[in-house]
């Protein structure tokens, strides 16, 4: 895998740890302490800050701060100008710092559609999805998705992305999924996740425009 690329424009404080393939376009700053995966993708105007942590082949759109406290797993989705935040009170007078501050994290494969904002404190389960403009106040269950304010169950989503039946399998590529205490987790695998939904149109819960 090829070096980490940082644009000319980004700053990368000196303790942050970049893994290799990682692209970090314009206008960036990763604060010290960071540590980006391999193989991520920053869009512009991203902020990562202080001891943040995230894992291998993160894609972070444009327009989106990574406060101190939040951490996203390896192939988290992070829409344009979705919004985290890590402090549930805050007070311009009565700042608490890095002690007061609410963990935030996104497990693995999950996605959050442009314009969200998670509201610190909470889990998003890992492939969960949240649609655009959703307002998360509360844990995600793994494979849900969630939309509106605040957001509430849409129902359940395959790793590929595309919405499941009532019985839990995938109309996409085949995969279905059982119950579990986390949400929902693969029972048998149906065939390439990495499949072309072709009714992109059906489905309710669009991300982005982008890819």
């Amino acid at each position: 895998m090829s070096v980490p690329f940082v644009h000319e424009s980004s700053y990368v404080d000196e303790s942050a740890l970049i893994g290799d393939g990682t692209r970090i376009w314009h206008f960036c700053h990763v604060q010290t302490g960071a540590v980006i995966g391999e193989g991520c993708t920053l869009g512009q105007n991203v902020n990562v800050g202080s001891n943040v942590s995230i894992g291998n082949g993160v894609k972070v759109q444009n327009n989106v701060s990574i406060y101190e406290g939040v951490e996203l797993r390896d192939f988290v989705f992070c829409g344009p100008s979705c919004v985290f935040t890590n402090d549930l009170t805050p007070r311009a007078k009565y700042p608490k710092g890095p002690a007061g501050y609410r963990h935030t994290i996104v497990h693995e494969g999950a996605s959050i559609g442009a314009n969200a904002t998670i509201v610190c404190g909470v889990e998003i389960g890992a492939w969960a999805m949240v649609a655009a403009g959703a307002v998360v106040t509360r844990d995600v269950p793994a494979h849900a998705l969630v939309m509106g304010i605040p957001a509430s169950g849409g129902g359940w989503v395959c790793q590929c992305g595309a919405k499941l039946r009532d019985d839990l399998l995938c109309p996409a590529c085949g995969s279905g999924y059982r119950r579990s205490h986390e949400g929902l987790a693969l029972a048998h695998e149906g065939g390439d996740f990495n499949v072309h939904h072709p009714a992109q149109e059906n489905l309710r819960h669009p991300l982005s425009s982008e890819d």
